[in-house]
């Protein structure tokens, strides 16, 4: 973005890169549909940055949803708002949207430079004299002196696309105030992990239509219905991955985090205990789930997971649970299997453009 709008400007724009071609996290991040944007009102969208909220909250102002929606079109790339609210090129797909951009950046409308990219060129830090930025190169070591630099370095998630954050500590050796990278978007390890027969049937597996309870530590209560998947060590997914951020806190101040899920949050607890109560005759307890609640899968192994063979007899109990079952979590994921990083340049150690 910075090297269109530079070269747009007239700017002579280099970019360097330490992977063989650009954009690699970009297109992983299109798998399974590229999702730009959410269609969410302003307010709730910046409420997603939580205590940063109103730093990001004035650069959404000048480039938000909108703008990137019209930014995509502007390379012929239609997008259109899902189910979920969130805003997908046409065709899903990133190599499209990609291809074009690289096109727009090497043959700039209106005559300006065009933008130079150097493959292969990994950034190391300064020269002895603090002037030259350095690259590990393929013919060694290559050194530019620019006039201006604009540093694009990621986090430290998906360390073979490229960022890795072996940055951090060239800035912090420059003086500039870093915070630790951090997994964000993460799954989950649970507390003593799931059973061997869990395991075996339901791992990979979805948990559809629940809700996810939080409280979060001086702030409101998140809930959030959707869906997320067992692992094999825990859980993962976009229902987990919203309470995220507050979760990993957690965690990182108290050892643990327990969350509650809710299997069936459109009936309320009186009903659930009605359905539960019923007589069920010769049935096993499954079919009865299945027949009275339509519970029957993932959902009703967590709950023999955490009520045991005993426990599930219990029907107050077991409506109870189906209600609110608590799922604690003791680790995040680690920062290269997840979706992106927190932490990083902090905003205090920067001014009002980000400078």
């Amino acid at each position: 973005m910075a090297a269109e709008v530079l070269s747009a400007a007239g700017v002579a724009v280099h970019l360097f890169d330490a992977m063989p071609s650009v954009g690699r996290k970009f297109l992983l991040a299109g798998k399974g549909g590229m999702n730009l944007t959410h269609s969410e009102p302003a307010d709730r969208f910046a409420g997603r940055y939580g205590e940063r909220r109103h730093q990001i909250e004035t650069l959404l102002g000048e480039f938000g949803a909108n703008e990137v929606r019209a930014w995509a079109l502007g390379l012929g790339i239609d997008t259109f708002v899902g189910t979920s609210g969130r805003v997908f090129p046409s065709d899903m797909k990133a190599a499209p949207l990609l291809r074009a951009w690289l096109h727009r950046l090497r043959h700039p409308q209106g005559g300006g430079p065009s933008v130079r990219f150097h493959m292969r060129h990994r950034w190391i830090g300064w020269s002895d004299d603090g002037v030259a930025l350095c690259f590990d190169a393929p013919g060694g070591t290559f050194r530019v002196r620019p006039r201006a630099v604009v540093l694009a370095l990621g986090g430290g998630s998906w360390a073979r696309l490229g960022s890795n954050g072996a940055w951090v500590p060239l800035l912090v050796a420059r003086g500039v105030a870093v915070a630790p990278l951090l997994p964000a978007n993460c799954g989950f390890d649970i507390a003593d992990g799931w059973s061997e027969h869990f395991l075996r049937r339901f791992a990979g597996q979805p948990f559809k239509n629940v809700s996810l309870r939080f409280t979060p530590e001086g702030g409101p209560a998140f809930e959030r219905k959707g869906e997320f998947v067992a692992t094999a060590t825990g859980i993962e997914g976009s229902l987990v991955y919203a309470a995220s951020a507050w979760l990993r806190q957690r965690i990182i101040r108290e050892g643990s985090a327990t969350l509650t899920l809710d299997l069936m949050p459109d009936w309320s607890v009186e009903r659930v205990q009605r359905e539960v109560s019923h007589p069920r005759g010769s049935r096993s307890l499954s079919s009865h789930l299945k027949s009275r609640l339509g519970l029957d899968g993932i959902k009703t192994g967590v709950l023999y997971e955490y009520l045991g063979k005993d426990g599930v007899n219990d029907t107050a109990r077991l409506a109870g649970v189906i209600k609110a079952l608590p799922l604690t979590l003791v680790a995040a994921r680690p920062i290269d299997e997840a979706i992106s990083s927190a932490g990083g340049v902090l905003f205090e150690a920067l001014d009002d453009g980000l400078m």
